[in-house]
């Protein structure tokens, strides 16, 4: 490593990663490289990072580890008839993967995609120089998969990055399901920055339910870009049940008309714990219609952040975008920085985004005391059903019932 290469945090945390291996067009490697050479991890001056510090990031002392999982861990199993992909600290476990190229209708690749242009974030730069494997699913036209493909990213050891790179390819006319879930086996102070890039195309219905259930001592950025052509369906569920730091950026491109897009987050966090969800949806054709939902209960002194906008372009007229954010604070201690945004340049056009804060409803509280409950009782009631609005559009059953299981286990919270 030169010594240019070290005057920064993130040219010294650079300094202790290894390049990639993965195929990736060179020029997009470049571009990543030039980018970084140089550039210090954001601080709060940044508006997209104005919420959310970085010191324990920049501050972590990576380890190379050595693969320690003999087998899946039943605490990763969400769904019993998923076909299961399997990374351990972002490598490929092709030995406790299922053999997707046995499921009809499916082309699965150990090969990066490149159709996206490089985006200019610290995290996607970082993971297109330093990826630690890639893989590539194609859903073939006009499949229906009955059962979902299960991507299952697990840390172990101490202080491990990884930093897996993801391609979803859904073809014209199909439909399907992807989860993707985080957890740990004996880890502490890992980081997993995961890219994933999606491309659903004519008259395809893809979702993908995103399952984040780490240790809370570990950290994790997930970058999600999807693009949407003519008369597709896209749906992204995002559920934080565990993890003290964790950064979720999500950009949609509607480049078709007559799309559908679906944003559903719920995320609970506690003690000193740290959820910050960062969404954009950028219609660019007309005839199209978008909602957004995330609602978060926060406890303990933890701190949560919801940033989501909106951009109508000028030709995308017809467009109906709902966004909203909602949030309840168990404790006086606990924050929450919400800025949903619409940016409009169309004139015929519905759209609406609201926020709100607050802690439990006291005079409800109260109500549901007099029919015979106690007060825990009563506030925890209140809790779940706030955060089954969320989950009760989720339309994986198992899905569901694996997170109200977690959120059960974790506070004794009963759905």
């Amino acid at each position: 490593m030169s010594q240019t290469l070290m005057n920064t945090k993130l040219d010294q945390f650079r300094s202790k990663l290894t390049p990639s291996k993965v195929k990736i067009d060179q020029t997009l490697l470049d571009h990543a490289d030039a980018y970084l050479n140089g550039r210090e991890f954001p601080t709060t001056r940044d508006e997209f990072w104005k919420y959310t510090r970085l010191t324990k990031i920049s501050n972590l002392q990576i380890n190379v580890n050595a693969s320690i999982i003999q087998s899946i861990p039943e605490a990763a199993i969400i769904h019993p008839n998923a076909q299961k992909i399997v990374f351990e600290n972002g490598v490929y476990r092709k030995d406790l993967s299922d053999n997707i190229h046995q499921l009809s209708g499916v082309q699965f690749s150990d090969k990066g995609n490149s159709n996206f242009s490089f985006q200019e974030e610290v995290f996607y730069a970082l993971n297109y120089k330093y990826s630690t494997d890639a893989i590539t699913i194609d859903i073939e036209s006009k499949t229906v998969l009955k059962d979902p493909i299960h991507l299952i990213l697990i840390s172990s050891g101490e202080g491990s990055v990884s930093m897996p790179r993801i391609a979803i390819n859904a073809d014209k006319f199909s439909e399907s399901e992807i989860i993707v879930s985080t957890h740990n086996v004996n880890s502490q102070n890992c980081l997993t920055n995961v890219v994933i890039e999606v491309d659903v195309q004519e008259n395809a219905k893809l979702t993908i339910n995103k399952v984040q259930n780490e240790k809370s001592t570990n950290f994790s950025v997930f970058n999600e870009r999807v693009d949407q052509a003519l008369n597709s369906c896209f749906m992204l569920n995002t559920l934080t049940l565990n993890g003290s730091w964790v950064r979720n950026n999500v950009r949609v491109n509607v480049k078709g008309q007559n799309v559908e897009t679906h944003l559903l987050g719920a995320y609970v966090t506690n003690e000193s714990q740290h959820v910050d969800n960062h969404t954009l949806i950028d219609h660019l054709a007309p005839n199209c219609q978008s909602n957004e939902l995330y609602k978060g209960v926060l406890d303990g002194k933890s701190t949560g952040v919801f940033n989501g906008k909106v951009f109508v372009r000028k030709d995308a007229q017809k467009i109906n975008a709902f966004q909203s954010n909602g949030n309840v604070l168990l404790s006086d201690d606990a924050t929450i920085n919400s800025k949903p945004e619409l940016e409009i340049y169309a004139d015929d056009v519905k759209c609406s985004h609201g926020s709100t804060t607050g802690q439990l409803d006291e005079d409800a509280v109260y109500y549901l005391r007099t029919r015979g409950l106690s007060e825990k009782s009563a506030r925890h009631l209140l809790v779940t059903a706030f955060i089954g609005d969320v989950l009760e559009k989720v339309e994986d059953e198992h899905v569901v019932k694996y997170a109200e299981s977690a959120l059960s286990e974790r506070y004794g919270w009963s759905f």
